[in-house]
Order: structure tokens, then sequence, then C-alpha cells
């Protein structure tokens, strides 16, 4: 009797194992803060859709892809970025916004909590805009210029230098497509309004304006280290 359980037991573990996916899947990563923590740059309110419900999708319809397109299974999501040609349009969407999503949430911190550019980072700022208040300017205007919905970046480009560029949609600079100024991201900013209309509504100027109070310069400097 005992052998016969033993029996249907392992039938039942093998076909739950069966009918589970063999591939690996994406995970949504929680907030590095509570909710709360960038107001009153950024409500509790927004930051949970925009997280919970915004960046949610984006991961379950990437994780929906992976049946139709088996080697997104073996990709890490910063390495799809360098492939995204590879794949159909959803990919490319979803999986842009997933790392879109990720770093926004990482380079940003509470108020007064993100530090400040390291010396190495302030000097390629320095000859690459002039300064940091005219990198910012240039960021601002870049955000605020994009038209419809995107992101606007700050990257390290092939040869060092710093440059600030704008992409459409979940778009980004790590992707292989001839549309997009390629370089490593260390810092982007969402000008979807998703991001910003419970507050501002249509008035994205000063969702940008009230954005750099959250700047996380400590991973902006990682970035910027790791890119050299």
């Amino acid at each position: 009797m005992l052998r016969v359980l033993c029996s249907a037991a392992t039938a039942v573990v093998l076909l739950l194992a069966a009918a589970l996916p063999v591939w690996a899947e994406f995970v949504l990563p929680p907030l590095p803060y509570a909710p709360e923590a960038l107001e009153p740059a950024i409500d509790a309110t927004t930051m949970t859709i925009h997280h919970d419900r915004h960046h949610g999708a984006y991961v379950a319809n990437l994780n929906g892809q992976i049946k139709a397109n088996p080697p997104l299974a073996k990709l890490s999501l910063d390495a799809l970025q360098g492939q995204i040609s590879r794949f159909p349009v959803a990919v490319r969407n979803n999986g842009g916004g997933h790392w879109n999503h990720s770093q926004f949430w990482a380079v940003m911190a509470p108020p007064g909590q993100g530090g400040e550019p390291s010396p190495e980072l302030l000097s390629a700022i320095n000859a690459s805009f002039g300064s940091l208040q005219a990198m910012q300017t240039q960021f601002s205007q870049a955000a605020a210029a994009r038209f419809g919905s995107g992101w606007a970046w700050l990257i390290r480009t092939a040869d060092g230098a710093l440059a600030i560029t704008s992409t459409a949609n979940q778009d980004n600079p790590l992707m292989d497509l001839p549309e997009i100024e390629r370089g490593a991201p260390l810092l982007g900013l969402d000008v979807w309004e998703h991001a910003y209309y419970l507050n501002y509504q249509n008035r994205r100027p000063d969702y940008i304006s009230a954005w750099w109070d959250l700047v996380n310069w400590n991973e902006v400097n990682t970035r910027f280290s790791a890119a050299a």
C-alpha cells in the first residue's frame, strides 16, 4: 500500500512539474523606498500606481512573450536591450519598459539622501557641458521637448564623453536600433504622463524641475564608474 501511495505521489509531482513553465521569468523589483518617500515631488499614489500597475504590466507582458520567443529565456534584462532588434515590437516595448523603470526607481532617492556628483563625474560633466547647471538645463529641455511619451537620458558614449538624448515610448540608449543614440545610461527620467499627471496635469516642466531634488547621485556615480 505504501509503495502505491508513493508511486501516486511521485506521479502527481511529475505532473505538476510538467505544468510549470520551463523558462526563467522576469521579476518586478520592489521599490527601494516607501511609496511616500519621494513626496512632495512625487506623491505616494502616483508611485504606487506607476510601480505596481504600469511597471508590473510591462513585466507580466514581457513574460507573456517568452513562450513565443524562446531565446528570451536565456537573456538577462540588460543583454536583451542590446539585442532588441531580434524581437517583435511587443518585446521591445515591454522589455524596454521593464529596464527603463527598473533604472528609474534606482536613480531616485528621498530628498536629501541622494548625495552629490562624485569629483570624477563632475569633471566629466564640466568637460561635456561646462557646468552641472548647464547639464541640468539641457537635460530638462530634452525632457520637456520629448513629444508625447518617452524618456530623457544622460549617457556615457563609447568615446567616454557624456551626452544628453531622449527616446520615444519605452526605447532606451542600450537598444541596437538605428534611430537610437547609443551609450551607457547614467540617468533616465520618465516623461510619460502616468509618471506625473495626478500632481502636475499638463505641467511637465514643473514635474521635471521638482524631480531634480530626487536624483540619487550615489547611484549615478556608480553607473558612471561602471561605464568607464
